[in-house]
């Protein structure tokens, strides 16, 4: 099976799994096709992380970028700067790690060539493909500056439907399919990268792959262990927040009200120090422990003040299965919508804004620095029982990202709800004020945000309850676009896709 946000990226997943290619396959071809055909979610410019289940084994992928060699906390703070700038700015971006991780993964365990794998997503970026109403929707709410740096995506997707052809991106694929990871990071695209930043980065960023394989974190809640990616990945909010919930008298019908004000509760637990702690050289058990130890504050009747004082972003998730049980879990993203408002000027590949989540207090762990990892919403899900892969699931969503899944575990898991049921239910979403990326920072502490489609009494019985309750219309996308594969009690796999993404499918071969 595959699930992703874009059908036209499942079917390249697809493509492989009837070429006989393995899940991991079908999984650089799903992203690698989304990657041209949902800038605004994700893309080459970007970040990935990956959980791949084989053989009774879980592996953990970080490519996430570093920030570049002239990164100076001190030069940033002398702009004025009390926090990381949001668009606009070199040095919000880190160096893209997507495709150090697509040649990660096909050196471990990819079977097909990987020009077989990129062929798809060259065909859509040279031939072209409609535009999605999330494109269109995303395209017409940059600002007048990002009009002209995205000049190329905003000629063409004025309206769903419209072809929008990648000529710059379809070169670039071409590259990769052609001498691999160096011929993209130390050809046209860095080139062009390393002139945009004028001195950000140096040829030796570029050439240092920045995929790493690392121990993946795992947690047993619901009756099943949960695997996810450690710092610098926000990731250890999921499995603590599924541990906690655990131990709370949840309503055996997850549409009470007084469900969601415990899982809401779990999050803010688990979440609201999440600013101070998480860093890339962060602990991850002991971040989980700390986590349980407070578990009694959870506030079982009313909303406690967890957060006050001390974001939606845009991502792409997808997940994909094989007839050997192998899984992968997937995440890519560009941070918050078509990330800085920047674009590589040879390629026209848009450039994350990843760096907004280094911190500008002098001596912060997390503090800006040369070649430094900044935390990371990204937080890909997967969970085992026993030797057996049970799920891969995930979401985008920013700040919400481990909210989100926290509340599909607990579906899953505990109430033991199908994917489709647990994918399209209603959600409730902790929230700053601005950005997608604020929950915990911001001063006057996170809103409740309840999804239209939630059942109709959530609002104002978590009103009744303290919380400050921000209705939202139904199938909203800020909360997130999430997708699971799970294995079913006759052994086959069973999934859903999001509608929340509009164009998003779940497909089997």
């Amino acid at each position: 099976m595959v699930a992703s946000a874009d059908q036209l990226a499942t079917q390249a997943g697809l493509a492989m799994l009837a070429l006989g290619g393995n899940a991991v396959d079908a999984a650089i071809a799903t992203n690698a096709a989304i990657a041209v055909t949902g800038p605004h979610l994700c893309g080459m410019g970007g970040d990935l992380f990956a959980l791949v289940h084989h053989r009774g084994e879980v592996f953990c992928l970080n490519s996430s970028g570093r920030a570049g060699s002239a990164a100076d906390a001190d030069a940033v703070r002398a702009d004025g700067h009390v926090v990381m700038p949001f668009r606009h700015d070199i040095r919000t971006v880190t160096v893209p790690g997507c495709v150090d991780g697509w040649a990660a993964l096909h050196e471990r365990f990819g079977s097909l060539p990987l020009a077989t794998l990129l062929a798809p997503a060259i065909a859509l970026a040279e031939e072209g493909f409609p535009a999605s109403p999330l494109l269109v929707g995303s395209i017409a709410r940059v600002d007048a500056a990002a009009a002209v740096t995205l000049r190329e995506l905003h000629s063409q997707a004025r309206r769903p439907g419209e072809r929008v052809r990648r000529p710059g991106v379809a070169r670039a694929l071409r590259a990769i399919a052609e001498g691999g990871r160096s011929a993209y990071y130390e050809g046209e695209f860095g080139d062009g990268l390393r002139a945009l930043g004028q001195g950000w980065f140096t040829t030796d960023d570029l050439a240092r792959s920045q995929a790493e394989w690392v121990t993946p974190l795992r947690a047993t809640a619901f009756g099943v262990d949960l695997w996810t990616v450690p710092p610098n990945s926000q990731g250890y909010l999921t499995l603590a927040g599924a541990q906690v919930a655990e131990q709370l008298p949840l309503p055996g019908d997850p549409d009470h009200e007084h469900w969601a004000h415990l899982l809401a509760e779990a999050a803010k637990v688990a979440g609201f120090d999440r600013p101070d702690v998480l860093h890339e050289a962060a602990d991850g058990e002991a971040l989980l422990a700390a986590v349980r130890a407070r578990a009694g504050d959870v506030s079982l009747d009313r909303c406690s003040d967890l957060g006050a004082n001390p974001t939606s972003g845009d991502t792409t998730y997808l997940c994909t299965t094989d007839q050997t049980g192998m899984g992968v879990s997937l995440i890519q993203s560009n941070a918050s919508g078509f990330g800085s408002w920047l674009v590589e000027p040879n390629t026209q590949i848009n450039l994350h804004n990843r760096g907004l989540g280094f911190n500008l207090v002098p001596g912060h762990a997390a503090e800006l620095r040369a070649g430094a990892r900044p935390p990371h919403t990204l937080s890909p899900a997967l969970a085992t029982r026993g030797a057996d892969l049970a799920a891969v699931f995930g979401t985008m969503g920013g700040d919400a990202q481990p909210q989100i899944l926290l509340q599909l575990a607990t579906r899953l898991f505990h109430h033991r709800q199908s994917p489709a049921a647990a994918i399209h239910a209603g959600r409730w979403a902790l929230s700053g004020p601005v950005t997608g990326f604020d929950t915990w920072t911001s001063t006057s502490g996170p809103v409740l945000e309840v999804e239209g489609n939630a059942p109709s009494e959530w609002a104002a019985a978590l009103t009744a309850r303290g919380h400050r309750v921000v209705e939202v219309p139904p199938y909203d996308s800020g909360f997130g676009h999430a997708h699971a594969i799970v294995r079913d009690d006759h052994g086959f796999w069973s999934g859903a896709a999001d509608p929340r993404a509009r164009v998003g499918s779940a497909a089997g071969a």
